[in-house]
């Protein structure tokens, strides 16, 4: 296979040599599909930089729709979105948040500076608004009709999920609840705390929460410390994990493990399982590791950060842990190196039966991949449960024409009329996908 150009990119005073980005294969490009194509490891001293920084959108701009859809904003003007949820009401509650100040600081000073740099320039550096907004109805422009503030003083919020009366939020460090009841529009009840949830150093500090459909249990998901365990493997201790949780003890137990940094948290409407989207680590190169979706089996062990797809060993964590790897199994469908997948939300509504049990896919773009991966709103057709066919664009459009990033995809749900919802951190939009007017 004939390979590509190399590149190279000097940024923040380091020089950087781009990878080789490989061709597309028939059915699915490079590092997509249930059986993805993995290239050879690359290592350099210096990483792979491509930040596409942060701008937001010009006046009248917005993202590429897919043919016989059309996208409008539903809500402008928020403090970096970054998740949503719906009520049973149609009210959707918006997570605007950020990372919180760090708790501990990383062993390797040098190098996280320098990151923290270059994700400010993508725009992941303003600070935590701590707050959930709500958003209710749609008026004749397609725009929410009110917006109030419905909680506020959180630490970094990102998931939510309602079981009965009490609404649960997943901070930082921690699962809290509050009285809900059919309406409300803001909470002024102080959260009582349901169970910690690993911190620290919070490489990866967004935590996700689903309820199981009888409500006993509380997932969450809970990222790594690092990038392939440079912080030392006890710093984490309870991370790279989706945990389990008894909502009425709030005792708990690590449901699947070896998952880097899981986030979008769904229940397949055919299968009733439970997947995440997750993504995978950087710096072997500009086509590994594939970010992927998949199943989560109880138990199992997905191989960060030893191996990843399986039994793959990535040698720069030593020692390894030849036992674990030999128990490492691969994921179910690969989303593209770097993409940063995120938002995850199987479609169940009637506007596009096309997308029936579908999955979306908020990416929310890369860093370390030349050219850029991600940036886009994706669909993956599912039969019997399981992916049936390469992802489809349903939102693209969020780069310039010169690199820079109007926006930023994140979380994905559907509203009660079936319409898609997307949070865009970067042009601080919720976008509103519906069929394309006739």
């Amino acid at each position: 296979m004939k390979q590509a150009a190399r590149y190279s990119l000097m940024t923040l005073a380091l020089a950087a040599c781009a990878g080789t980005a490989l061709a597309q294969t028939p059915a699915y490009t490079v590092g997509f599909g249930p059986n993805p194509q993995l290239p050879a490891q690359e290592k350099s001293l210096i990483p792979t930089v491509n930040i596409a920084a942060a701008i937001g959108w010009p006046s009248g701009g917005k993202p590429v729709a897919a043919t016989g859809m059309s996208v409008a904003a539903y809500a402008t003007g928020l403090d970096h979105p970054r998740w949503l949820y719906l009520l049973p009401n149609g009210d959707i509650l918006v997570a605007e948040t950020n990372k919180p100040a760090k708790e501990e600081k990383e062993k390797h000073q040098i190098k996280a500076a320098v990151m923290g740099m270059a994700m400010k320039k993508a725009g992941a550096g303003v600070a935590s608004p701590n707050r959930i907004t709500l958003l209710r109805g749609i008026d004749a422009k397609g725009v929410a009709t009110t917006r109030t503030v419905f909680m506020e003083g959180l630490n970094s919020p990102f998931g939510m999920t309602l079981v009965g009366n009490e609404l649960f939020i997943a901070n930082a460090d921690a699962i809290v609840k509050v009285p809900y009841k059919t309406g409300d529009t803001k909470i002024t009840a102080t959260p009582t705390k349901v169970v910690d949830l690993p911190a620290g150093i919070n490489h990866h500090w967004t935590k996700n929460i689903i309820a199981s459909k009888d409500g006993k249990f509380i997932y969450a998901t809970v990222g790594s410390n690092s990038n392939v365990g440079e912080n030392g493997m006890d710093k984490e201790e309870g991370r790279a994990a989706i945990w389990q949780f008894d909502r009425a003890t709030g005792k708990g137990k690590i449901f699947a493990s070896g998952l880097r940094n899981p986030n979008g948290l769904a229940w397949n409407p055919q299968s009733g399982m439970l997947w995440t989207a997750v993504n995978e680590r950087d710096e072997l190169g500009n086509d590994l590791v594939p970010d992927y979706i998949t199943s989560v089996k109880e138990g199992a062990f997905y191989g960060w950060p030893y191996s990843y797809y399986g039994q793959n060993v990535d040698a720069r964590i030593q020692p390894q842990n030849p036992e674990l790897v030999a128990k490492a199994i691969a994921p179910d469908f690969a989303m593209g190196a770097h993409t940063a997948s995120l938002g995850l939300a199987f479609y169940e509504g009637t506007l596009f039966p096309q997308l029936k049990n579908g999955a979306l896919v908020g990416q929310h773009g890369s860093w370390n991949r030349k050219p850029a991966s991600g940036y886009k709103l994706a669909f993956v057709p599912f039969a019997d449960g399981k992916p049936s066919g390469p992802p489809q664009d349903i939102l693209t459009g969020f780069l310039s024409p010169d690199g820079k990033a109007w926006g930023r995809p994140v979380g994905v749900i559907t509203d009660k009329a079936g319409a898609i919802l997307m949070a865009d951190d970067v042009g601080n939009v919720i976008w509103r996908v519906t069929p394309a007017a006739r």
